[in-house]
């Protein structure tokens, strides 16, 4: 089923609860640009409020993952006080020439896509099918699982641009393969394959080209066929919030209001009565609904 609401830069289907996320502007190898970073948060925005929607896959058109950011503006591309940056805001120089780096206009872009792919209440698998350099690897980072297809290529090239990591890369990343490895491929700025990006951890799996995408759709069913979507979504935001915590006591404190919420959901009861049943359990409790409840003690400055 199609969800194609005005979107420019890609394209967004749902099919057996799984939403397919395609970046298509293959003849650019889906190169990254305005449009794109607000049609992915759009394309966001639209899965989390989907109940049917209970994975995301993100994958390209044609030939190419995303080839990075869209350098067609030439020379002055990354200089978003001249290109007018994501959003075309106003200038966030000041008349003495200083720079407000509190104002709107200074956010990276590919970090408003990151951080909105780190949001999600679904799972996120990227089917990485071709080229993924800046942005187009960046992007993936906030994603659960990346999966590769043999032919796929990597590069962190910020370095040989003469710019910085983005798309908060600079925390995902070391955590994700290393900081060793992460200062290897960001500080060389080289362009890897796919064996490298599965041996350092970059990728879950390799794939033949053709087997990709049915590979990323059976991981996405064997994650959520017999799972309460609720309770998906609530770990999925507890793990990632467990990474950044200083101590146990901050997982002890979100663990005991989640168990607390959730023991007494609709969900526990068909989760107990269904195992006792020796049956298949249909969980009734929706994501949106439920994250009400879980909204709160995500929103406080300890688990931000």
């Amino acid at each position: 089923m199609s969800m194609q609401d005005g979107f420019e830069t890609i394209t967004l289907g749902v099919e057996d609860g799984i939403a397919t996320i395609t970046l298509n502007r293959p003849d650019r190898l889906n190169a990254f640009n305005g449009a794109m970073m607000r049609d992915l948060v759009a394309a966001f925005d639209a899965t989390d409020a989907d109940e049917a929607v209970r994975a995301v896959i993100v994958t390209g058109a044609g030939r190419g993952f995303c080839a990075g950011a869209d350098l067609s503006g030439g020379a002055a591309t990354f200089d978003y006080d001249q290109s007018g940056g994501w959003n075309g805001a106003e200038s966030p120089v000041r008349a003495d020439g200083s720079v407000d780096y509190a104002h709107p206009a200074v956010r990276d872009g590919g970090g408003i896509v990151a951080l909105r792919i780190f949001e999600s209440r679904k799972p996120v698998i990227g089917a990485i099918n071709g080229a993924a350099v800046g942005i187009g690897a960046t992007m993936t980072l906030p994603m659960d699982f990346r999966l590769a297809s043999e032919g796929a290529r990597f590069g962190f090239v910020f370095s040989r641009r003469g710019i910085a990591p983005e798309a908060t890369s600079t925390w995902f990343l070391p955590r994700l393969v290393g900081i060793g490895q992460a200062l290897d491929w960001c500080y060389s700025g080289r362009i890897f394959g796919a064996a490298e990006a599965l041996e350092g951890k970059l990728v879950r799996s390799v794939h033949a080209p053709d087997d990709l995408l049915p590979a990323a759709r059976a991981l996405a069913k064997d994650l959520t066929t017999d799972t309460a979507a609720a309770s998906v979504s609530l770990l999925r935001r507890m793990m990632y919030a467990g990474m950044g915590a200083s101590h146990p006591m901050d997982a002890h404190r979100l663990e005991s209001r989640a168990i607390w919420a959730r023991g007494a959901s609709a969900d526990a009861r068909e989760g107990v009565a269904s195992f006792l049943e020796k049956r298949a359990a249909v969980f009734p409790d929706g994501v949106s609904e439920a994250w009400e409840t879980f909204e709160p003690w995500f929103d406080s400055p300890e688990y931000r």
